[in-house]
């Protein structure tokens, strides 16, 4: 029997049900776990710019498996992307057991060994999670104790090396601290008033070797000097969080030592990042406000990393996360400290505003109608900071240990900037209606390296009427209007849900793709499906085009190349 023919059996093995899995197997221990699993037939499309590939399969799938007890806890993960969907990078081609785990309670305490996922504070030094639709597993193998039995307080210590890819950083060592106290649990007048108060701590050291790969390709240009990387790079976070009633502020800052890598040319230069938030809400009216400036804020196990693996922590973007197909046409990420696409300049970082306020207008009122109506509008606007930082000599600024590339001066010119206005109204006892604005400008050049400033116009309407209780019909209408080469788009859908098993879903989307470096003609992305959901099972069958682009989640931004075929997805959680 051939490699390939065992992988192909191990695969299906994978995806056969095992309900009869689910149970509590005795002595107070339960398995529980799921199966997620996604496959693409490809074909080659060059109108729409598809890859070409030679395999007949491409696949995605993920096995979780857990035990629990009133002690102990255990757990793994095997991973199968052998022959990986679009847009996945190389790396990831393969297939095993990643992550595994034993994990010990007793008495407000717990000890993990192995794999596990941590944050602290907003994710500013440190966040290692998992996000399968973009390729990120971030995991940290290791040990970590977290402790509650003091009244209020929270502690969690943990160290270990990071997860890339199918591999370890070996020669990077992390360690970290945090510690959170409550203070209404400790100040009488506090808890009297309905006042939670908050302070937390965090820390981070990132222990790096220093590679041969280092000192071969980062030197300085007509000398015999190579740069002197520093061997610890520490990352603290302070921060705090107010919450009485209708109302909660949070502010946070962190910052970093030295750390020159990849992603700010081997720059030595102090990263920082401050955040300022503000919401209120009460029955029918919410307001939030906030704001956050960061600069050289990429943190990663390996300092010659690139791509979106690797990193010790996250950046959260300011900007509205779109779900409509044509407003989420150009999403945002944020911007560490990255050599801009097009090479001309480095990034440092941002500046980030957001305003969101949600209002609902109270039934049998003028405007509220007979059902009432909700209308929330949001304004997100992005910009560089000015990133001249200081004397260079022949390009490169001098360091504390060593010569590095310098931040070219630059302006602090806009990258993004998002104000919609968004309108839901329920017509009658079967129709709602909702109804949507966007103004976008979209700083292509800083996010893909090519395209200049991209100023849209969106208009979305979206119906769903109830034929019964079982029976839905959704419609969504989508227009895009701009003077950029991209020209406008157009997105139309249709989705019938029959209760309690079955959703037919139509769509198309028509436009100019970008490829091989310029705008096409205008063509059709049609894609239809038919969806099944049986208890715990779902499977997603369908057939058609997906535009290439950038598919984000939490201010991170995978790109996803144009693909074509027969698409199926199949989840199911015990």
């Amino acid at each position: 029997m051939t490699i390939k023919r065992i992988k192909l059996l191990l695969l299906a093995a994978m995806t056969m049900p095992i309900g009869a899995w689910a149970q509590d197997i005795g002595n107070g221990v339960q398995l529980h776990g799921s199966i997620q699993t996604e496959f693409l037939v490809p074909e080659d499309d060059e109108k729409i710019g598809t890859e070409h590939t030679t395999k007949d399969l491409l696949n995605n799938t993920y096995l979780d498996l857990n035990l629990g007890s009133k002690y102990v806890d255990a757990g793994a993960r095997l991973e199968f992307m052998e022959y990986p969907l679009p847009g996945f990078e190389s790396d990831f081609k393969g297939w095993g057991v990643p992550h595994i785990y034993v994990k010990g309670k007793l008495k407000g305490a717990e000890l993990t060994v192995g794999d596990f996922y941590e944050q602290f504070g907003s994710g500013f030094i440190l966040r290692t999670y998992e996000e399968r639709a973009l390729g990120i597993d971030n995991s940290l193998r290791g040990a970590r104790v977290k402790v509650n039995a003091l009244k209020g307080l929270r502690v969690t210590a943990l160290g270990g090396v990071q997860r890339t890819y199918w591999d370890w950083d070996m020669d990077s060592r992390v360690f970290g601290a945090d510690a959170e106290l409550d203070l209404d649990q400790h100040i009488k007048g506090l808890s009297e008033q309905n006042i939670n108060w908050t302070l937390g701590a965090s820390w981070v050291l990132k222990n790096e070797d220093k590679h041969p790969s280092d000192y071969n390709d980062v030197y300085v240009p007509g000398t015999t000097m190579y740069l002197n990387f520093p061997k610890n790079v520490n990352a603290f976070d302070v921060r705090t969080q107010f919450h009485k009633q209708n109302f909660t502020i949070l502010a946070e800052y962190a910052w970093k030592t030295e750390d020159p890598s990849a992603d700010n040319s081997y720059t030595f230069h102090k990263g920082s990042a401050a955040m300022l938030s503000a919401s209120y809400s009460k029955t029918g009216f919410s307001a939030l406000v906030q704001a956050k400036r960061s600069e050289d804020m990429a943190f990663r196990s390996h300092r010659g990393r690139n791509g979106i693996s690797g990193f010790l922590n996250n950046m959260p973007a300011f900007s509205y996360q779109h779900t409509y197909a044509l407003p989420a046409l150009y999403p945002y990420a944020t911007r560490y400290c990255n050599i801009s696409p097009n090479g001309a300049s480095l990034v440092p970082g941002e500046w980030a505003f957001q305003g969101e306020v949600a209002y609902n207008f109270k039934r049998k009122t003028p405007l509220g109608g007979k059902y009432g109506t909700k209308i929330k509008v949001d304004f997100s606007h992005v910009r560089g900071l000015d990133a001249k930082l200081g004397e260079t000599y022949n390009g490169y600024v001098y360091g504390k240990k060593g010569y590095s590339a310098s931040f070219f001066g630059m302006s602090d010119e806009k990258y993004y900037q998002d104000f919609n206005v968004q309108l839901d109204k329920k017509i009658n006892k079967s129709f709602k209606l909702n109804l949507m604005y966007m103004n976008q400008e979209y700083n292509q050049t800083i996010v893909e390296g090519h395209g200049g400033m991209i100023k849209t116009n969106t208009f979305v309407a979206e119906g769903k009427y109830q034929f019964s209780p079982k029976t839905t019909l959704r419609a969504e209408m989508q227009y895009l209007t701009t003077k950029h080469e991209s020209d406008d788009w157009m997105y139309g859908l249709v989705e019938l849900s029959v209760l309690p098993h079955f959703m037919f879903t139509l769509s198309d989307m028509y436009g100019r793709p970008y490829v091989n470096g310029t705008y096409g003609d205008k063509e059709h992305y049609y894609l239809g499906s038919v969806t099944y959901t049986a208890g715990a099972h779902r499977l997603m069958v369908g057939y058609g085009r997906t535009r290439a682009g950038y598919n984000c989640s939490g201010g991170v931004c995978r790109w996803v190349p144009a693909n074509k075929g027969i698409q199926a997805t199949y989840n199911f959680t015990f």
